[in-house]
């Protein structure tokens, strides 16, 4: 199975959902760490159902086609169950802005720091985007006792990491735009 299949498999183990609110949640709630366009849900949603991990009923719906809405089977969330915890290579990183960093010697400087203001001030609006979502979150989780073994629980691990990882990319930005400015020839 692919890692879109389990991550399917994950959203659909939280609640039951049509296609349109997986791709809507694929975005929100996984979105810091996980992507995939429509085109990618709907065969692989085909694909679960086949190898019996979900199932789907047709929701009629009036002045609008009707609507499959998934749910995750005993099947599948053993399935989940088993690769939650399974062991995996270290994932490779690839980041176009790191690259150019990598060559920025021979890049202009003043557009250099342009560039890594740019991306720093990107991830401050992501930041505060998480940091809103991270303030419901918590009541969230809150009201299930901080439970860890809530879906609740899973969605702040995961968003603490995306956290984590904004507060260090504007750091980095920062640090990159901040040197370039102090050394740069007058």
């Amino acid at each position: 199975m692919t890692t879109l299949g389990y991550a399917l498999l994950s959203l659909l183990a939280c609640e039951t959902l049509s296609g349109y609110d997986i791709a809507h949640n694929m975005k929100e709630r996984i979105g810091n760490f996980w992507h995939a366009r429509h085109s990618q849900i709907y065969p692989e949603l085909a694909r679960l159902q086949e190898e019996g991990l979900i199932t789907h009923e047709i929701v009629e719906q009036q002045d609008r086609p009707d609507k499959k809405v998934y749910t995750i089977t005993q099947q599948g969330m053993e399935q989940l169950r088993q690769w939650a915890t399974q062991e995996m290579d270290t994932p490779a990183i690839r980041d176009e802005l790191v690259l150019k960093a990598y060559a920025l010697w021979t890049a202009d400087q003043q557009k250099a720091i342009a560039l890594f203001r740019t991306h720093e001030q990107r991830h401050r609006a992501q930041l505060a985007s998480y940091q809103e979502i991270e303030k419901w979150l918590l009541l969230q989780w809150e009201a299930d006792d901080k439970r860890s073994d809530s879906p609740w629980f899973a969605s702040y691990a995961t968003l603490r990491r995306g956290l984590g990882y904004e507060r260090e990319y504007i750091e980095w930005c920062a640090w990159v735009a901040d040197t370039l400015e102090h050394n740069h020839p007058a």
